[in-house]
């Protein structure tokens, strides 16, 4: 039975990375039945609790080792992981495990990778010194195949897919699970109320944003919505939204809970817009036919929304409430062609999303079948 082992940001309570791990696994189990899956995640334990899978511990080598000695292929990805704009060390790190899977003889795939940025020469170096020995790379938007060419980085052959997020069905997310963890906190839930869903993160020691967040919070609340925080990583983003809802005039809810990657799912659903700084919260919103509305922080934000053929509406750094406001008053001025444009712009996204598994696969049996590099055959 062929076993893949999964290396990402997996186990640290960020909702926007397990939603990534949750539709790679969702789309791999559907392509291949009896397909043996290993994650190298911070908490094991809660991993395969979750994923129903084997899960290693990430940060013990022996057992990294242990999970890729008997695996046919290392999936690396996805979400942002080769970057150094956090520091060198989680970029080693990344790679360090590709180059233990070479080393070993095991195929690497990357799976819908968002690229960079990398900016030291050191980081750069690694880069090239690695990834040009991978056997395939699919990375989710073009701006990361540029930054592999920038980097020098050709070997390989190079997909532009989609962030495997995108792959995942609104038809499949169950609204009542969203519907009553909404009810217990007070909303309204009648048909004629309308929610927005505010996704924020700490960045930095900025607090301008979250005084034009609730400023925007405080103009949509008059106007009849009520405004809804939807933490993604717990505790982190719990205390920002917090803060930012302390800064309204009108009253907010902010969700508590400890959600799973299907409960937020739900959660976003049921907004009829959703304000985003977290990628994943803004892709849930896209995927769910949600309007998504974002500030940005970091440019995987700006592709993203690049993808939809949209800008951001205002950045962190200087953060516009005028913008801001047209942004959201383009979306609630008109919603359902709003919406209509939505689910034309992400049906060839999903689409996308999704091959990236198909060639994974390739990449798997071909290299169960050959002994020679599974690029090869490609």
């Amino acid at each position: 039975m062929a076993k893949v082992v999964i290396s990402g940001y997996y186990g640290f309570d960020n909702l926007g990375d397990e939603a990534v791990l949750f539709s790679i696994l969702k789309t791999l189990r559907e392509l291949r039945l009896g397909l043996r899956i290993e994650v190298l995640s911070n908490k094991p334990g809660q991993t395969e609790d979750i994923y129903k899978v084997s899960a290693s511990d990430r940060w013990q080598l022996r057992e990294v080792y242990g999970a890729l000695k008997d695996a046919d292929m290392l999936i690396s990805g996805g979400g942002s992981l080769l970057q150094d704009v956090t520091g060198l060390k989680s970029l080693i790190y990344y790679l360090g495990v590709i180059w233990l899977a070479q080393r070993m003889g095991k195929p690497v795939f990357f799976y819908a990778q968002g690229i960079g940025p990398v900016n030291t020469p050191f980081g750069r170096f690694l880069m090239r010194l690695v990834v040009n020995s991978v056997n395939f790379i699919t990375v989710r938007d073009e701006s990361s195949r540029e930054d592999l060419a920038g980097m020098k980085i050709n070997r390989p052959r190079i997909e532009v897919t989609a962030d495997p997020v995108l792959g995942l069905e609104e038809k499949y997310v169950d609204k009542k699970i969203g519907q009553e963890i909404l009810g217990q906190t007070g909303l309204d839930l009648s048909i004629e109320k309308r929610m927005v869903g505010i996704s924020v993160r700490q960045w930095q020691e900025r607090v301008d944003y979250k005084k034009v967040v609730a400023e925007l919070g405080d103009k949509l609340s008059r106007l009849g919505y009520q405004v809804v925080f939807l933490p993604m990583h717990y505790p982190d983003d719990l205390k920002t939204s917090q803060e930012t809802a302390a800064l309204m005039e009108q009253p907010a809810v902010v969700l508590e809970g400890h959600y799973s990657v299907v409960e937020m799912a739900s959660l976003i659903a049921n907004m009829d817009l959703l304000v985003g700084m977290r990628l994943h919260a803004l892709i849930l919103a896209a995927v769910m036919h949600v309007p998504p509305v974002a500030i940005s922080y970091d440019p995987k934000i700006d592709r993203f929304m690049g993808l939809l053929g949209r800008t951001a509406a205002t950045p962190v750094d200087k953060p516009e409430f005028a913008d801001l406001w047209a942004a959201v008053d383009e979306v609630i001025s008109d919603p359902w062609l709003v919406r209509e444009e939505l689910i034309q712009e992400i049906e060839p996204l999903r689409q996308r999303a999704q091959a990236s598994a198909s060639l994974a696969i390739q990449v798997l049996e071909k290299s169960l079948k050959k002994d020679e590099p599974a690029a090869k055959y490609l």
